[in-house]
């Protein structure tokens, strides 16, 4: 198999794992529920027009890093309490473990301090483009609403910040320093009697 291929499908396997875990992870009923504008408003713009209705900006933004699972990687302890831990308060402050491809190794961008330094207009931006690292999902952002984007980044200056800046990114070929995820589809060893068939 093209190891294009299989890095794709690796990266599938990673986010449909990382959104199920996210799922479970949300816990309790939510006060947001998608809504739909009307299709002629939709065929008008390249951008999607579908939305998150909450009671607040701040309730829809939360509602979609839950969702989107964004705490899955942005949030160190939450994939391994299955998110019941940290407290909301210490939500999306990046992490320290890496994820290692043929891209180098990526770490989650501390969200908190990020965004502090990003106008709205640069974080729509971003999202539109999304041109960064994996195992980022950037299509899902891309695929987003400038409503809901916008929900996103208020929800998270809502937030205010924390803690300190992610490891910089590492080239490929570079060995880390720290614990880090290998993102790469191994093969299963070949045993005598697979290799006589």
């Amino acid at each position: 198999m093209p190891t294009h291929t299989s890095n794709i499908r690796a990266h599938a396997a990673f986010l449909v794992i990382a959104g199920l875990l996210s799922v479970q992870g949300c816990g309790g009923p939510v006060s947001a529920s998608p809504a739909v504008t009307s299709p002629v408003a939709a065929a008008s713009s390249s951008r999607p027009s579908e939305r998150v209705v909450a009671n607040s900006q701040i309730d829809a933004g939360r509602y979609l890093v839950k969702l989107g699972g964004c705490n899955d990687c942005h949030t160190p302890g939450f994939v391994e309490t299955n998110g019941a831990a940290p407290a909301e308060a210490d939500w999306l402050t990046g992490a320290a473990v890496g994820f290692s491809g043929p891209w180098g190794v990526s770490y989650a961008a501390n969200l908190r301090l990020s965004f502090q330094n990003m106008t709205e207009a640069e974080f729509l931006e971003l999202a539109h483009e999304g041109k960064g690292r994996p195992p980022m999902p950037w299509p899902s952002l891309m695929a987003m609403s400038d409503s809901d984007l916008r929900a996103i980044y208020a929800y998270v200056h809502y937030l205010g910040p924390k803690s300190e800046p992610a490891p910089a990114a590492l080239s490929p070929g570079v060995t880390p320093d720290r614990p880090y995820v290998a993102l790469m589809p191994q093969m299963p060893p070949i045993t005598p009697s697979k290799a006589n068939n």
